[in-house]
Formats: C-alpha cells, structure tokens, sequence
C-alpha cells in the first residue's frame, strides 16, 4: 500500500493513541465515524447512508447496545470531494477518537482515505463503493459489506446480451476512479459475448455539464448507453438523450441513487435500468428489509427506506453482527479478524462471506427498472453473482 508524503508527521502526532486503552471504546460506548457527502450535489447519497445506519444503531441502543455499550456515531461532511475527505478522517481518527469507520460514500473519497487508515490501522466498514481497488488486493483495514461494480455491469451485460441481444455498447462516465471502475467492469462483462465498446464520453465530478460527453457516447449508435454517476448528472443526460429522440437503451449502477434519480429525472426516465446491491426497500420476502423497513420508518426525522438508507441500515447490521462477535474487549484487529471469520453469516436473507483474501462479504445484485414513475424489479434477474 503507497504512504503519502504528510503521513509521517501525522503518525507522530497519533503516536501516543497505540499504547494503552483501545482508542474510541470505554465501558459504555463504541464511536464509529462517518465521513461521507453531507451537502453538495451529491448530498442525498449521504444524508440516506447515513439515515439507515443511524436508524440502526439507535435500534441497537434502546435494546442496550452492544455488549453493554451503546454506539455512538460521529460524522464528518466532505462534499464527495477527497481532499476534504481525508481532512474529515483524519479529525474523527485524531479529535473524536473514534474505534472504526464505516459508511463512506463514493470511489474517489473513499480511496483518498484507505492510505490514511491503512497506516494507522482504523478498519474502515462498509463502502458505499463498488470499486474493485478497494477489494483487489484486499486491504486488511477495508472490509466491504456489498457487491462491487464487475458483479453489478456482469448482471446487465448478462442481461442485455441474452434478452435484449445488444451488441453496440457506449459508457457515459465521471471522469474519476468510479467512473472507471464501472467503465472497466463493463469491458470485463463483456468478454466472451458479441458485443463491444462503440463509444465513450464523460463529465466531471460534481457537475452537471453533460452535453459534451453526451455528443462522444452517442455518435457510436450504440444499442445500449451504461451511466456511472450519481443521480444530478445521470438526470441531466437521461432528459437531453430523451429530447434529442436517441433510442438507445440506458442503464446505471446502484450508486447513483435510485430515488433520487427517479425524483429528478422524471418521465424522462421510463425504461432506465438500475442495478442494486440490495432488495427492493418493500420486498418482505427478506427479513433484513422487514427490520430495516421499520427502524428506519421509527426513526426521528427519517423517510420511508430508500435503496441508500436500506444499504445503510444493512451495513449497520453487518458492524453490529462483527462487534458482538469480536467479544466484550474490542480492538481493532479484533473487528476485522471477527469479519474474516464470517462464513455464508446470515443478514436476513442475505449471506455475508469473508476471508482473509476476500473482504466483500456479499456479491448479491439485482436488477430493477422505471416503469410509470416507479422503481420495479426485473422479474427473473436477481441473485447471488461472483
């Protein structure tokens, strides 16, 4: 794992934080941080993260926490921008003390952080991030609870290939490392089947200017359009693809806020397909999603469960499962060797599976499209993938 260059002085500095009691666990609590979008364009990623694993832990506190500790959850706003992701971390990590991190929202600032807590040996939990730098090689401080981009492009290539019979495929990207760790995925789906890669176009991050990379995807013709951003772009290019009459057929990965999307783009958004790493927030079948449904709906303040709040209780749960079983004395190497012992481990209908080599615990993605307004399973194209 590369050091960066201020990480010295920064050691130094939390030097006296190894020696002694665990940092971040006393007799009566557990602080975990959080730092990810608070504000900003992509702030509905975050704020729902954060209102699922939130609406847990509270749970898990009025029942008496966590072998007699109560959970204490500590946040920090980067704005999906990395510099200030590090900034935030290294304050939860220095001032607030916290004992591990966990929900972190996107590629780029959740990449920035993993030299830092890598360094200073903070398990970092659940990624909002499908990103295979995060799994591949595994980094022991990292411990991803969802299934990455390769399994969520492998699922729609699988399906627009058999189904659809596409062939002619373009990939509109935010020009960071999600985008293309989504762009790599669909090139790595696409292997072995009679499709290709006609065009590519991209924006930046944090924006909502489109129409350039819009005009480079479309001149390909491509059968097939894959968008890797969060809901404000994937809007803005899903209205002009409409107004302009272009028919290809659009699709997106779970990262870009499903209801978000669907309150933004509007009719303009009928026939988009989204991949998820989660249940539909209504399908009872799951008991993970029977429990999270009410403790979210429970909650102060909080919405009806989304996609990202779901995933966000869902993490939550994962931590919680990992800390009781990491025992009444917390340490760090505990949590993540407490992880790793995970084996086909039950969420509520969905298996967590952990190594010491494989630190994504679940690899379950299912597929979901607009149709009326609303946000509808595809039937027949969900499950466990690898």
């Amino acid at each position: 794992m590369k050091t960066v260059k201020w990480l010295p002085s920064i050691l130094l500095l939390l030097a006296p934080m190894t020696s002694g009691a665990v940092e971040g666990v006393t007799a009566n609590e557990i602080r975990l941080g959080m730092v990810n979008a608070r504000s900003g364009p992509a702030a509905g990623l975050g704020n729902s993260f954060f209102a699922g694993a939130d609406a847990y832990f509270r749970q898990v506190n009025a029942a008496g926490g966590i072998n007699g500790r109560k959970v204490v959850l500590v946040t920090g706003d980067d704005g999906y921008e990395p510099a200030k992701t590090v900034k935030e971390t290294l304050r939860l990590i220095e001032k607030e003390r916290i004992f591990a991190l966990i929900g972190y929202v996107g590629t780029p600032t959740s990449t920035a952080a993993v030299p830092l807590v890598h360094e200073l040996r903070v398990p970092l939990i659940g990624v909002f991030s499908g990103a295979m730098t995060l799994r591949r090689p595994a980094v022991r401080e990292v411990i991803n609870i969802r299934a990455s981009y390769n399994d969520e492009t492998r699922a729609l290539m699988d399906r627009f290939a058999a189904v659809e019979k596409a062939e002619r495929v373009g990939v509109f990207f935010q020009d960071d490392s999600f985008g293309m760790a989504v762009l790599n995925g669909v090139k790595k789906a696409i292997e072995g089947k009679k499709m290709k890669i006609v065009s590519v176009g991209s924006f930046q991050r944090n924006t909502t200017d489109i129409l350039k990379g819009l005009e480079t995807v479309t001149r390909g013709n491509p059968d097939v359009i894959v968008m890797a951003g969060p809901y404000a772009p994937v809007a803005a290019f899903i209205k002009e693809v409409r107004r302009r009459g272009i028919g290809a057929r659009l699709a997106t990965v779970s990262f870009v806020g499903t209801e978000q999307l669907l309150e933004t783009v509007g009719v303009s958004g009928e026939g988009v397909m989204v991949s998820q790493v989660v249940p539909l927030p209504h399908d009872m079948d799951y008991p993970v999603v029977r429990e999270c449904a009410r403790v979210i709906s429970e909650s102060p303040g909080t919405k009806k469960p989304d996609f990202i709040s779901l995933e966000g209780c869902v993490t939550a749960k994962a931590m919680k499962m990992a800390l009781e079983r990491t025992g009444k004395d917390l340490t760090r190497t505990g949590l993540i060797n407490a992880f790793e012992s995970m084996k086909e481990a039950d969420l509520g209908g969905i298996p967590l599976d952990f190594s010491a080599g494989d630190h994504q615990g679940s690899d379950a993605v299912f597929l979901t499209e607009i149709k009326a307004g609303k946000v509808v399973e595809i039937s027949g194209a969900s499950g466990k993938r690898r």
